[in-house]
């Protein structure tokens, strides 16, 4: 028997899924049949996503919103595409661009010709979307650090007997992990301090 399901994705635990499930709801497809992922589009590796893909047989079709839902990485999205269309001869619609519907495009040359070219189109602009936000965001740092902008948490001050136990260290009367203890800091921490390092 023909299934319908949907894949809804979201990129963090924090994000809400609610705008997906409710077209999915609208589309008809039982909450039952929805598969969520919540993490990063990066690649395939989601629980969900591989429940989802041991269920898909010949004829189901597959709702997802929008392309990106789907995933991020270009050439892994044609992958996938061609795997659930052509080797699991699943439908796959994308409620956002009605042009990726291939419901009605099996038997339409010129149907799935423009399916895949629009495709393969959106699934570039996604990857290139993805590699410009990395690119912003690392530019981003580097003009924070240039104006002197520090990440992560601010080094701990050395307590006032810093000096005083680390010579203790140094005389080989205490050990590291002790004279750590003494100061109320991690063995790292105060490994790091030894060797002049904030």
């Amino acid at each position: 028997m023909t299934q319908i399901y949907g894949y809804i994705r979201v990129s963090a635990r924090d994000q809400k899924e609610d705008r997906q499930l409710v077209a999915m709801r609208e589309f008809g497809i039982p909450d039952g049949n929805v598969f969520t992922d919540k993490q990063s589009g990066k690649d395939f590796d989601r629980p969900a996503y591989k429940r989802l893909m041991k269920k898909l047989k010949p004829g189901d079709v597959l709702v997802v919103k929008s392309i990106d839902r789907l995933g991020r990485d270009y050439g892994e999205i044609l992958e996938q595409w061609r795997i659930m269309t052509k080797e699991r001869g699943a439908a796959i619609v994308v409620l956002d661009i009605p042009l990726l519907d291939t419901r009605q495009k099996e038997r339409d040359l010129t149907g799935t010709f423009i399916a895949d070219l629009v495709l393969q189109i959106l699934s570039y602009v996604a990857q290139t979307e993805r590699e410009f936000i990395r690119q912003r965001q690392a530019e981003g740092i580097a003009a924070a650090q240039a104006k002197g902008v520090k990440f992560g948490r601010p080094p701990l001050e050395r307590p006032a007997m810093f000096d005083e136990v680390r010579k203790a260290w140094e005389q080989q009367k205490i050990s590291a992990t002790a004279a750590a203890r003494r100061l109320g800091v991690s063995r790292a921490t105060f490994a790091a301090w030894a060797n002049g390092i904030d």
